[in-house]
């Protein structure tokens, strides 16, 4: 049996397989495992240089149909989308024909494009994927909301189950709540942080894109209240992006050469030991879905000082596996000064985060997608 995926990630053949970001395929990994044959459809390059975050599929049996990216946001990518998206409707058309599954990756504009074509085949077996914030009543893009209509309408999308991050009121009954996974359940989760108390050198994190809608600007704004207020601490950010610049200059403009450390991407396995060395992670996001690095960071009990976008206020059961904060970095850095007079509620949080993160790994999840693909 075929599996299709259409997807905007971009993605990279080299040495005769196909990379992509890592989370994303770690999770398509699963999927493509109960099935003969995949096809992937999606922007390619190729022989590229791959980051250190990329990683392959393990599907032996991939076809691979590259389209031109669906590019609206510059008028040089929509004079490209203008002459390149009857080539890309007519691919998706094909490959949804000669498919027994379709798959949509969603928010973006492939699957956009894929929620409006799978209307003409309404007897094949599909899923959908919404990786962002489903939240009915969040702000979101004209054409995130489209797609969460077309989708979310069963005399539209037959046949189809979504999954969606987060259980919300009044939603149809092909909306599946669901999740994402961290780590194996053999994954020690042992961790190696200094006992939390006023004598230590405080270790905080970032994870995440350096883009506008991570904050990592507000999140240095802590490092610089915390070193005013003579906090001995580390802060380190964990990403690539391209407020890298600002953020560089920032921290030479407020003397924090000492106390922050840029790292760029890392492989998972050093990701880790960050993650197990840390006490808090600082995320500031605008919007999520399923935010990874959160569920990560909770698996081995480093605590997350988060916006509450998304499902999160369920992922730190509001307030009690972490803290929900405004985009306001005073207010986190009084969290923290309050884990330091009172370390006990750290000690408790963090365990309870432990506890948590264990129903969320890879063998649950591969377990619900087997159920789900054997429903659709």
């Amino acid at each position: 049996m075929n599996f299709l995926i259409l997807t905007h990630v971009h993605h990279v053949r080299k040495g005769g397989k196909y990379f992509a970001y890592g989370p994303y395929v770690r999770e398509m990994n699963i999927w493509t495992k109960f099935f003969t044959s995949v096809t992937i459809l999606a922007p390619l390059s190729e022989d590229r240089e791959l980051n250190p975050i990329e990683i392959a599929y393990e599907h032996e049996n991939i076809r691979f149909v590259p389209v031109q990216e669906i590019n609206l946001t510059t008028w040089k990518g929509k004079v490209l989308t203008l002459f390149s998206l009857p080539v890309i409707v007519a691919k998706m058309l094909q490959a949804m024909g000669s498919t027994q599954h379709i798959h949509l990756r969603c928010p973006g504009n492939m699957g956009l494009a894929g929620a409006a074509l799978q209307y003409f085949f309404p007897s094949k077996a599909k899923t959908a994927k919404y990786a962002g914030n489903w939240d009915p009543e969040s702000d979101q893009p004209y054409t995130y909301k489209l797609q969460q209509r077309l989708v979310s309408n069963p005399r539209f999308a037959k046949n189809m189950k979504v999954l969606v991050y987060g259980k919300w009121p009044n939603q149809s009954q092909n909306i599946v709540p669901f999740f994402t996974f961290s780590y194996s359940q053999n994954e020690s989760q042992e961790d190696y942080r200094e006992p939390l108390n006023k004598g230590i050198k405080l270790q905080l994190l970032f994870v995440g894109a350096l883009v506008p809608g991570k904050n990592p600007l507000m999140v240095a704004e802590v490092a610089n209240i915390l070193k005013l207020q003579n906090v001995d601490f580390k802060l380190t950010f964990c990403g690539e992006g391209d407020q890298m610049p600002l953020l560089r200059q920032y921290i030479q403009e407020n003397g924090l050469e000492e106390e922050v450390e840029l790292c760029g991407n890392l492989g998972s396995e050093r990701l880790k030991n960050k993650y197990k060395q840390s006490h808090f992670l600082i995320f500031l996001s605008e919007s999520e879905g399923w935010p990874k690095v959160v569920a990560e960071s909770m698996y081995f009990g480093c605590l997350p000082i988060t916006t509450p976008v998304s499902c999160v206020p369920f992922m730190l059961a509001n307030g009690e596996r972490g803290d929900l904060v405004g985009k306001d970095p005073i207010k986190v850095v009084e969290r923290i000064n309050n884990y330091l007079t009172n370390p006990e509620d750290f000690f408790r949080k963090s365990k309870n985060s432990k506890e948590w993160s264990k129903a969320f790994t890879k063998e649950s999840f591969e377990l619900e997608i087997k159920k789900l693909i054997n429903n659709v």
